[in-house]
């Protein structure tokens, strides 16, 4: 046998967790924000004539009534831990009596990150396959608009978690179709690959674009470390020209995602909070927004039918069994698609109330500086949950406090231990570090190395890197634009 032969016939062996179409069908109702997951209930009622409007009459659902457990209130951990499951999928109409509130709560008006890149998805011709791998990767775009996972990773992910078979090479193609999208450089893997996307789409071609790209393609770590001297010598080119390339580099934008939020301008879509949070007197409510979700239930008549072929079912002809048949499976779809959405709102209110319990003091106080650092894994080791299903809950999700509408996404955030082994919250310090430049002399603003030394005064040992990373990102200009 033949070297080639052989390498033909290799297989790579790969454990793969197979999810039941009751499971996958849960994963993808957890994906949709509010807006999204009612056009899914009305839609499901168009296909499945088994299924109906309308509250089934049972002693349970007479207890549920009473009980109205999809509201909670609590003020400690301990009590959150000892409540029941929801036993129910829709808010009740008296547990959301404060029906005009959300008028007066100050709801951003922006369309989410998310949301753009969507629409844009769309607008493309693609595979239904395609659009799952899209929405996926879209989906796992940090802040900045770049995707940090590894493609490897997210194959992965796809068949474990969506029951998606696919493969790096058709999770690449799909990839390459959403960096088409704007803002240039969304979906870049990293800096390298987004700054380089943007020189392609560029328009105009300046006699420097070939060398802008060159020093990125094949000088980028020295470009990282400023080695101008070393740019210019390997490309064979003079150190002016360096600096005219470096110039216009340096205007290209490195977090596309951030730029998004920022450039997409105001009146362009109201964001429909998921969850409805509100403090009293210490006391917290939590809650679902579903007050246009209706109650499912399983048809009567199609409940009678069933019931009258069982009864029957000796003098039964092959027509009725058909028609036996066709009810069973409609109904049996029915109930999956019930039992999916009382498990997508368990696992909603179970999250949303971890994330209420860690992030306590914000919500009664609405200061930022109370934010405390918290990632995923918190919030599934309070609930019990995976973090790939924490991570599907928190995505393109928004809660209404008595501050304002925010997305889950902004309550999540590094942290950052100072000298005293206290550990706060990157917004803290970025808080800090937005006061000391705020009270600087504009004759003479601070360094970075000078904002650094402050810092660390103050008990925050931050290198003059990071500071220099936190002020970009709270997008204030370098010492000498600052004049």
């Amino acid at each position: 046998m033949t070297q080639s032969s052989r390498q033909i016939q290799t297989q790579v062996q790969k454990q793969v967790q197979t999810l039941s179409p009751q499971q996958i069908m849960v994963v993808k109702l957890l994906e949709l924000p509010t807006l999204e997951f009612e056009e899914r209930i009305h839609a499901e009622l168009l296909e499945n004539p088994a299924l109906e409007e309308g509250v089934e009459s049972s002693a349970e659902d007479d207890s549920l009534d009473n009980n109205s457990e999809e509201e909670a209130e609590y003020d400690s951990l301990d009590d959150y831990l000892t409540e029941d499951d929801i036993p129910d999928y829709k808010l009740r109409e008296n547990n959301y009596s404060k029906e005009n509130q959300a008028e007066e709560i100050p709801f951003s008006d922006t369309t989410s990150f998310y949301e753009i890149l969507l629409e844009q998805l769309r607008e493309r011709e693609l595979t239904e396959k395609q659009v799952a791998i899209g929405k996926y990767l879209i989906g796992s775009l940090d802040d900045d608009g770049l995707i940090r996972k590894t493609l490897d990773s997210i194959d992965d992910e796809l068949a474990i978690y969506m029951g998606i078979e696919t493969s790096v090479e058709e999770i690449e193609q799909v990839l390459k179709i959403i960096q088409e999208f704007d803002p240039p450089g969304v979906g870049s893997r990293d800096l390298q690959e987004c700054l380089l996307i943007q020189l392609d789409r560029q328009k105009e071609q300046t006699p420097t674009s070939q060398i802008e790209r060159r020093i990125l393609s094949e000088c980028y770590e020295e470009f990282t470390r400023k080695h101008w001297d070393k740019i210019a010598q390997k490309l064979e080119v003079t150190e002016d020209e360096v600096k005219a390339a470096i110039d216009e580099i340096i205007k290209l934008n490195p977090r596309p995602g951030a730029s998004l939020g920022e450039s997409i301008g105001k009146n362009l879509q109201q964001i429909i909070p998921d969850f409805i949070v509100e403090s009293f007197d210490g006391a917290i409510t939590v809650s679902l927004n579903n007050k246009n979700v209706p109650e499912l239930r399983l048809s009567r008549e199609f409940t009678t039918l069933v019931e009258e072929h069982t009864k029957n079912k000796k003098n039964q002809s092959k027509e009725s069994k058909d028609a036996m048949f066709f009810l069973k499976q409609k109904m049996d779809s029915a109930q999956g698609f019930i039992d999916a959405i009382k498990q997508r709102q368990n696992t909603l209110m179970s999250t949303m109330k971890a994330i209420v319990e860690l992030q306590r003091d914000f919500f009664i106080y609405g200061d930022e500086s109370k934010l405390k650092p918290m990632i995923l894994k918190d919030v599934a080791d309070i609930t019990g949950l995976d973090i790939s299903t924490i991570s599907r809950v928190t995505n393109s999700k928004y809660v209404q406090t008595n501050f304002g509408v925010f997305s889950l996404k902004h309550f999540f955030g590094d942290s950052f231990t100072t000298e005293d082994g206290e550990e706060m919250s990157i917004r803290e310090v970025k808080r800090i570090l937005l006061e000391c430049i705020d009270k600087e002399d504009n004759k003479s603003p601070y360094t970075d190395e000078e904002l650094s030394n402050l810092l660390k005064e103050k008990g925050y040992p931050i290198a003059r890197r990071t500071v220099a990373k936190y002020r970009q990102q709270l997008n204030i200009p370098v010492a000498r634009l600052r004049k």
